[in-house]
């Protein structure tokens, strides 16, 4: 009883460590999911913010954070890079947030959404701050996933989310399917409003436009929405500024655009206009 008093200690102390200095990995629970999490905090961390940011299709969260490292140092924030592999979280899970398994509507603690709030709890916690603020960023695939995070779980905790060249979006409409709109939810106008009213970025590289990218979906669903990246996402925000109007509804979205990028998350994190889409107000 003994030993196990003291295992179970060590474990209780190694969770409240701090997240290290510098570039680490470190595992976290979330919803009772472990999960790997790719960290970076300056050597002259002073209480910045908690950056959260989100893979793409390659569930590359290691490279992510690397990319991210720019953040961390100019903005004095940690960044937390969670790696969702393949394995446990398929497309449906991930870039869809597990809102609809196998044609079934699941209730929301099953969502993949769900996990966000437990994760940014167990990081702030490392850090000894409740209140520690949290900006959330995903690219491409990650971009679709908080999207549609923000779209229907709004408990996500974070200050805003940005959305940086989704593939696809998620229309503030009933008409279109989940995924790319609220179809099959039971929508009402006040999802679609509680959505406009989202703390959310739509952070676009003018250069991604390539209609052939290696990595573009080009379903029916996808195609509507636009040729390239680009104007899927130009296409959203000009439907949703143009509901808002008709509706007299406030739309607290936010757009950056980042001039000649393209597909390439490095780049867009390091962009000068990333400030304004990460912490950026109107």
């Amino acid at each position: 009883m003994r030993l196990l008093a003291l295992f179970l200690a060590g474990l209780l102390l190694a969770a409240a460590q701090p997240v290290p200095a510098g570039s680490s990995k470190i595992s976290v629970v979330a919803g009772g999911v472990p999960l790997d999490v790719y960290t970076h905090k300056p050597a002259n961390y002073r209480g910045g913010p908690l950056i959260l940011v989100f893979h793409g299709v390659q569930r590359n969260a290691e490279d992510y954070r690397d990319w991210a490292v720019v953040l961390a140092e100019r903005f004095g924030a940690i960044v937390a890079a969670p790696h969702f592999d393949k394995e446990r979280f398929s497309v449906e899970a991930y870039q869809r947030g597990g809102v609809i398994r196998d044609g079934v509507l699941q209730p929301a603690e099953r969502w993949t959404y769900a996990k966000v709030p437990a994760l940014i709890a167990a990081l702030r916690a490392r850090e000894g701050r409740p209140d520690l603020p949290v900006t959330i960023i995903g690219h491409s695939a990650g971009g679709q996933f908080v999207q549609r995070m923000a779209a229907l779980f709004p408990e996500h905790g974070a200050v805003r989310v940005v959305a940086a060249n989704p593939g696809s979006h998620i229309f503030p409409r009933t008409d279109w399917p989940y995924g790319f709109g609220f179809g099959g939810l039971g929508a009402d106008d006040a999802m679609l409003r509680r959505y406009l009213a989202a703390p959310l970025t739509l952070y676009l590289g003018t250069g991604d436009t390539d209609p052939n990218h290696p990595s573009l979906t080009r379903d029916e669903d996808s195609m509507r929405q636009g040729p390239h990246r680009y104007a899927r996402g130009q296409a959203l925000w000009d439907y949703a500024q143009k509901l808002a109007r008709e509706r007299g509804w406030p739309c607290h979205w936010r757009k950056v655009e980042t001039p000649g990028i393209a597909h390439d998350a490095a780049k867009m994190f390091a962009a000068k206009e990333v400030e304004d889409a990460l912490f950026g107000t109107d």
